[in-house]
């Protein structure tokens, strides 16, 4: 799909990008999906945040990407020959209720790189500008949440979480109005794809088999190329995404992560984490917590995790159909059928999880797993416990020293008779230390840095950086990245930057 005034990319400067190759599989398989577009000029670009592992693990040199000719790379300006960045376009059920076209309307995929160890990478820009699909925003984004996304992905990738990762934070140097004037920024990010649920809702859309059919075999080759070698590559592909689905949300519930925004557009078939906008992580335990300003009955909770994930994946199995079977009934018998895997699949994966949490050896039963977790988090529940903290002191407790667990509130003969329950099937710290995070990215914490760095000041998202990327490392001064927010930072509420 091509809009005719679309400003198309036109390298600038070839030799200012030697050696870098963007690929356009993307925007070559599936034109239908894809606008060539080009980033709007930053204005006085200034580069905040590289992550210089990994530049190197892309291929990239990270001196070049600090240069003025590496800025620019970097905010779209500059780009090697042959590249060719599309906006996206993808549809997506947002709280429930269905858009027919919602597409990248801040943001740009610049194209693949190939990383050295053969891995097929996207290069994607948000904030770049207006395009096609921007509908009334203005196609910008500002200096706080792109800081946030970038500070929040990598954690999470320290963590061990699936997800797309930040490359950079680059400040545009243009002013932006919100609820007050900001300050512009480009977050760059990588992914193994932007392919979501709602591209594949888009392309069903446009009532053209080819189109869907081209854009599953793009994600077969992309994501589970073995799928190829089944009598039904298609049903693979669903069924991988329902399996990658059901152990990320396992993985964000075992963390207390909310993702706050679980819109069928934002939810990959990838398997990893996008869209870091009004996430947060849990500090005082209570399953029915959500965030976000824009949640209004809390629909994207922490304990609707699951079942939103489901409720999405149902949806992909309906803009699936077409492939899955000639016959109507048959295909949805067939949908039906693999996402009855979800629920199992989740379930088992928190429950693996649930295990290195406490502790506990293989020889112990899942239904005793299961039992002690959530008799462990009833008793957070009841006294507001922090869960972090609590799950990370049962180390201690394993060795024998109640405090770190006595410490945060709970009633004290319950905690004690789930203790007593607990070390009977003699749990190893080991374990518990290598599976539960000292720190998480705080919510305190996390505005404390950004407003910092709104008033130009980096180094606290710096330090918080440093602490989150090495999340289960017990570094002494580092005590405050382990503690809740104080009573004085009172109800937190999320954004989503736009």
């Amino acid at each position: 799909m091509r809009n005719d005034r679309s400003p198309v990319a036109e390298p600038t400067d070839k030799a200012g990008v030697a050696g870098i190759a963007l690929r356009s599989r993307f925007a070559d398989a599936l034109p239908a999906l894809a606008t060539p577009w080009q980033a709007e000029e930053s204005p006085r670009a200034e580069l905040l945040l590289l992550n210089e592992t990994l530049a190197g693990e892309l291929g990239l040199d990270a001196e070049w990407l600090r240069s003025d000719d590496g800025v620019r790379f970097l905010t779209g300006a500059l780009l090697p020959e042959g590249a060719t960045p599309v906006a996206q376009i993808y549809s997506g059920h947002q709280f429930g209720w269905y858009s027919p076209r919602l597409g990248d309307g801040r943001a740009l995929l610049l194209g693949e790189l190939e990383s050295p160890s053969g891995e097929l990478r996207d290069l994607h820009l948000k904030g770049s500008g207006r395009t096609p699909y921007a509908r009334a925003g203005d196609g910008q984004a500002v200096l706080g949440p792109m800081l946030r996304e970038f500070i929040v992905s990598e954690a999470m990738a320290a963590l061990g979480v699936p997800t797309t990762r930040g490359l950079a934070v680059v400040k545009t140097g243009r002013i932006v109005q919100r609820d007050f004037p900001e300050q512009g920024a480009i977050h760059v990010r990588v992914a193994s794809s932007h392919l979501r649920v709602g591209s594949f809702q888009y392309a069903r859309s446009l009532d053209d088999p080819g189109v869907l059919r081209a854009l599953a075999d793009h994600a077969i080759d992309r994501h589970v190329p073995e799928a190829r070698e089944s009598a039904h590559p298609v049903l693979e592909l669903y069924r991988s995404v329902i399996a990658a689905q059901a152990r990320l949300v396992a993985r964000w519930m075992l963390l207390g992560f909310i993702h706050g925004v679980m819109n069928t557009d934002n939810m990959t078939i990838s398997g990893e984490t996008i869209d870091y906008g009004p996430c947060a992580f849990l500090d005082a335990y209570d399953p029915a917590t959500w965030f976000s300003s824009i949640d209004q009955d809390g629909r994207y909770s922490y304990e609707n995790q699951p079942a939103i994930a489901e409720w999405n994946l149902a949806r992909l199995g309906e803009a699936l159909l077409p492939l899955l079977a000639d016959d109507q009934a048959e295909g949805i018998a067939t949908a039906e059928a693999a996402l009855r895997e979800f629920a199992p699949q989740y379930r088992a994966a928190w429950t693996a999880g649930m295990r290195d949490k406490l502790g506990l050896p293989a020889t112990v039963g899942d239904a005793q797993v299961d039992a002690l977790g959530n008799a462990a988090l009833a008793l957070l529940r009841d006294a507001h416990g922090d869960f972090t903290r609590f799950f990370r002191g049962l180390a201690g407790a394993a060795d024998g020293d109640d405090a770190a667990v006595s410490g945060l509130g709970l009633d004290a003969s319950d905690l004690a008779g789930w203790l007593d329950r607990w070390r009977a099937y003699e749990p190893d710290a080991a374990t518990i230390r290598r599976t539960n995070p000292v720190v998480v990215p705080r919510n305190h914490l996390v505005e404390e840095a950004l407003e910092a760095a709104n008033g130009g000041d980096l180094a606290p998202v710096g330090a918080l950086l440093e602490a989150v990327t090495d999340p289960f490392a017990q570094v002494a001064g580092r005590e405050r990245y382990a503690t809740g927010a104080p009573e004085s930072f009172g109800p937190y509420v999320t954004y989503c930057g736009t």
